[in-house]
């Protein structure tokens, strides 16, 4: 099911023009959110986190309410599932004027129930703690990131893990991992330039309060020689466990049930 499209919190047939920035350019920021009895979970981390994507790409946003509203009555259309907020630039010809588009819509979106697999794939493109200006900034160009995806696809994965050239654990193409070693949590750090994940915000903050240690550093593949369980943690995949990095081989461990119950208790 996909609900209908909102641009600019006008009904449409979700079409945008081939001159859109995001269509010539992929010149653009968006969010993914998920909508639990019609409801959107975390609305403001997400749009706080839209606001800070569009500054850095210094696009002109709406007002916060008319995007609250939109988001809200797309999730309420759609009952369970994801809703997708994509901001374009606008138009990208010289000579044509146009402001940015917001587009907003929802389709359902199952659970897997599946422990994911994953492949480690260097990513040259990941600026990997590298200051720049789009530093933490949520865009639309993907490419690499789906490209990373296939090629795990292809190999009998479930999906990527993304490592730089020297081997050092960011984060998957659209996902945030961590891992225990001693009863302790570990994640990669968000001075490596990794999404600012708010599944990784709420699961870290849920962990110390269970008065379990916490780390974010930076690690090289082989500490996960030393891990009894890995999870990754996203928006639409919540709290799942990972079964395989590679030829690292694992069980779904205690701390990620937790985690995962809790994460569910958090959506209701």
């Amino acid at each position: 099911m996909i609900t209908p499209v909102l641009i600019n919190g006008a009904a449409s047939d979700g079409r945008l023009p081939v001159t859109d920035s995001s269509v010539l350019r992929g010149d653009g920021c968006f969010e993914v959110l998920m909508s639990y009895g019609g409801k959107p979970f975390a609305l403001d981390a997400h749009l706080d986190r839209l606001e800070r994507s569009a500054a850095a790409l210094q696009i002109v946003l709406p007002a916060r309410a008319e995007l609250a509203t939109w988001i809200e009555k797309i999730s309420a259309d759609l009952g369970d599932g994801a809703v997708r907020v994509v901001v374009t630039r606008g138009a990208s010809v010289p000579g044509l004027d146009g402001p940015s588009n917001v587009v907003v819509f929802g389709h359902t979106w199952e659970r897997s129930g599946q422990p994911s697999t994953l492949l480690p794939v260097e990513a040259p493109w990941h600026a990997a703690g590298v200051d720049w200006e789009l530093a933490g900034a949520k865009v639309t160009s993907y490419a690499p990131n789906m490209a990373a995806t296939r090629r795990a696809v292809a190999e009998g994965f479930e999906d990527a893990l993304l490592v730089t050239t020297e081997g050092v654990i960011l984060e998957g193409p659209t996902f945030s991992l961590g891992w225990v070693i001693e009863e302790a949590l570990e994640t990669p750090g968000l001075q490596l330039g990794i999404l600012d994940s708010i599944t990784r915000r709420i699961v870290l903050d849920a962990t110390g309060e269970m008065g379990i240690e916490v780390s974010e550093g930076e690690w090289n593949l082989d500490r996960l020689e030393a891990a009894t369980e890995v999870m990754a943690w996203s928006t639409v995949r919540e709290v799942q466990p990972v079964v395989a990095v590679g030829k690292r081989a694992w069980r779904p461990g205690p701390l990620t049930q937790r985690l995962g119950e809790m994460y569910r208790r958090l959506t209701g």
